[in-house]
Formats: C-alpha cells, structure tokens, sequence
C-alpha cells in the first residue's frame, strides 16, 4: 500500500498543472473542449523542463522515505525560484541546473512560474486552485530594491517585515498566512522564527476538486483487503467504479486518468506492470516518457478500484537539494546571495508540509514550502559597507539643497 500511495498523491498535481491539454479523444467532461494554457513554444518548452525537475524530485523524494508521502514539485519550483532572484554565480548557475534550465536561465524561470501563476486558477471554474507567495524580512532590515521588485512582477509575493526577535509571535503570523492560504488544512509550518534569519520565502498552493464520475458511495467496501509491497496483508476503505476512462498500460506500467470538474485537471493512477515495482516506475518516468505515455491514452471502459486515504507529509528538503545539484546554496562559505541583500548569507532549510484528501466525491490537497535565508551580519547597527578611503580618491564639497558643487579635488596621497 505504502508504495502506491507515495506516487498515487504525489502525482495528484501533474497531469493538470504542467500537462493541461485540449480535451478530444477521451473528453469526460461533458462541456465539449477544457481551457488551455496559452503556451509559446519556447514556454511549452519551460513547461517540459518543469516536468523533468518533478520527476527527479519525485525520485529523490521516493529514495528517501519509507511511508506515505506526499508532495508538490510545483510549490518547490515557486520557491526555488523565487531564491534564485537573489542569486548570483555558482550558486544561482547550480539553482538553475537543479530545475533543469540551462546557467543564467534566471529569466525562463520567472516566465514558466508567472505563466503558471496567473493562467492555472482562471483554468476550471469548478475547481478551486489557489497559489500564493509571500516575501518576509526581519524588522529593521531591507533587501534589495530590484529583488523585491522582482518577486512582485513574477510571483506576485507579498512582502511584508516582522520582528524575527519576537520568534513565537512572528510564527504565529506566519502560520496564519498559511492556514488562510489553504483553507485551514495547513495551519503551521513553523514552530518560532529565528532571529539568525534574513527573511522567509513562502508558496502556498491549494487544490479541490470534484471528479467528473464520482465513485458510488454505497459501492465503497470499509475494509477491503490490500496488499502491501512486503506482502502484508491489510484493510483500507476502497472505493469502486466502472466507468469509460484514459488509459495505457506498456512494459513499465499501466495508467488510467481521472479528470476532474471540467477536464482541466486531472489524476493519473500508476501501477506498475507485471514484474516491475513502483521504484522501476519513479525510475522510468522522465519528461519525454510523460509525454509520450499521456499522449497515447485511449479511452476504455475501467473496472476501477481505489482507496479512499488521507496522507500528510513534512520533508526537510536541505540535503535532497543538495544532493540534486545546489550544495552552494546551503554553504555559508560559498553561497552567493549578493542580489538579495548584502546582509544574506545562505540558505539555512528549505521545508514542505502537505496534505491530501482523497474521496468519493473528488479530492482536496494542499502545500506550503518555506525557504529561509540566514542573516550574514548580527545586528543592523553592523549593516554597513565596507569603504577604505586607502588609495586615490576624488572629493567634493557641495551645497545640500540645491547640490551645487563649490570644491572638487583629488587625492593621491603625493601631496601637492
């Protein structure tokens, strides 16, 4: 079961959010064609790199849990993103790479995130998708003005200061943030604030949705016997349907697709193929293997059965994206956030906490990544650029109101 499950809610968000496609062939939903997303080509193609960054989270996730999880690689991109704005060199090049752009892609970044963020919610109007940013800094404090600009251009990220010195407090409007932001099913994701802390980058992504054929409530067995990837034997409530859905099996796996409200969105169920287990299919699936597998669902007549489960999950995320590609990041002594702010130093965690909610109705999911960038200097008092007048230099001496110039001089040490 635990396997299942891992990639059943982590593939929740996928199909819809980088895959929306017009609906022909195999159209559910009764309302004739779904909205698209209107794509360039070369956005199409951010949207395929967006992809493949999912997949390998996916794996990299997968590799180091042994329970049920689930995740949102979109909520992750939101914040990663955001981080790479203020980023420089190495570090934001590894950033970059880590989301599967090429170095200096910074900009395709903000495109592919700005695109998602403003198109997705307007998508189906019978389901209700949500995706907030927020920008917090410690009091007293100030980031960049170009940062802060950008943020607000592509992600559209509130910001907003708090006194970190206050930890309790400060978390407690944090997490309120949160809780509004996912109707309540995440209503915290930090126990205090810390004052070593430059400022927080937050996303918060929310998802429900009825399926267009809902499962028959009185078809749903209490206690349905379910077999576990060791073997065992255990009761889940399962629900069961019969009815015409998208669906491709190949050598690796075997796939039906679930859409939902108006067939914009859409959940993929995976079981693997007879011989291969779910780490062979994490494994198999990449961007191009996606799209191939996707484009080639037919519509057929599905005896389905499902369980009906819960799942919620808290990953610190540090070492995965480390081990992804982005170590510098997370190095005090290499991490470059000079665009950020001079008084940012490194990342110190980067976290997720996730739920959702799987029914006979439809589903519900939601997500909250937080990103934290540590302060570099103790106290603003010791914000200060370092100026060392100990070589040739010009001097002028100007009226304050109207900034006439009355002396000009240089300095060279020579005298004169």
């Amino acid at each position: 079961m635990r396997r299942f499950l891992l990639f059943f809610a982590a593939m929740i968000m996928l199909p819809g959010l980088f895959s929306c496609q017009k609906a022909g062939n195999g159209d559910l939903s009764g309302s004739g064609e779904a909205p698209v997303i209107d794509l360039t080509v070369k956005a199409a193609e951010f949207v395929q790199k967006g992809n493949g960054f999912a997949f390998r989270f996916l794996e990299k996730v997968d590799g180091s849990q042994s329970k049920d999880y689930v995740i949102s690689p979109l909520s992750i991109q939101f914040v990663l993103g955001m981080i790479l704005n203020g980023t420089a060199g190495t570090t934001a090049d590894e950033i970059c790479r880590v989301l599967g752009y090429g170095a200096g892609e910074t900009a395709a970044v903000n495109t592919f995130c700005q695109t998602l963020l403003e198109q997705l919610p307007e998508l189906d109007g019978k389901t209700t998708l949500a995706i907030a940013n927020a920008l917090v800094v410690d009091k007293g404090w100030s980031l960049n003005a170009d940062y802060v600009s950008l943020l607000d251009k592509h992600y559209k990220a509130a910001a907003s200061s708090l006194n970190f010195n206050d930890g309790k407090g400060s978390a407690e409007i944090i997490n309120k943030w949160c809780s509004d932001h996912t109707n309540g099913l995440i209503p915290t994701i930090l126990d205090e604030v810390s004052s070593s802390v430059l400022a927080y980058l937050l996303n918060a992504l929310y998802f429900k949705s009825e399926w267009v054929k809902s499962f028959p409530k009185e078809s749903t067995h209490p206690r349905a016997q379910f077999t576990t990837a060791g073997g065992e034997k255990v009761a889940v409530p399962m629900m069961y349907n019969s009815e015409l859905f998208l669906y491709h099996a190949n050598e690796a796996l075997r796939a039906v697709r679930l859409p939902y409200g108006n067939g914009a969105f859409s959940m993929t169920v995976i079981l693997p193929s007879e011989g291969k287990t779910l780490s062979d299919v994490i494994g198999y699936l990449d961007e191009e293997k996606w799209r191939d597998f996707t484009g080639a669902m037919k519509e057929v007549r599905v005896k389905l059965a499902l369980p009906k489960f819960e799942t919620q999950s808290f990953l610190d995320l540090k070492e995965l994206l480390a081990d992804m590609g982005m170590p510098s990041a997370f190095d005090r002594n290499k991490a470059d956030f000079s665009p950020m702010s001079l008084a940012a130093s490194h990342l110190g965690f980067v976290k997720q906490k996730a739920v959702i909610k799987v029914s006979e109705e439809g589903a519900e999911a939601a997500a909250v990544t937080i990103g934290a960038v540590e302060n570099s200097i103790d106290s603003p008092s010791e914000y200060a650029v370092v100026f060392h007048a100990d070589h040739p230099f010009l001097y002028l001496i100007t009226e304050s109101s109207t900034g006439a110039i009355l002396f000009a001089g240089k300095f060279t040490g020579l005298g004169g």
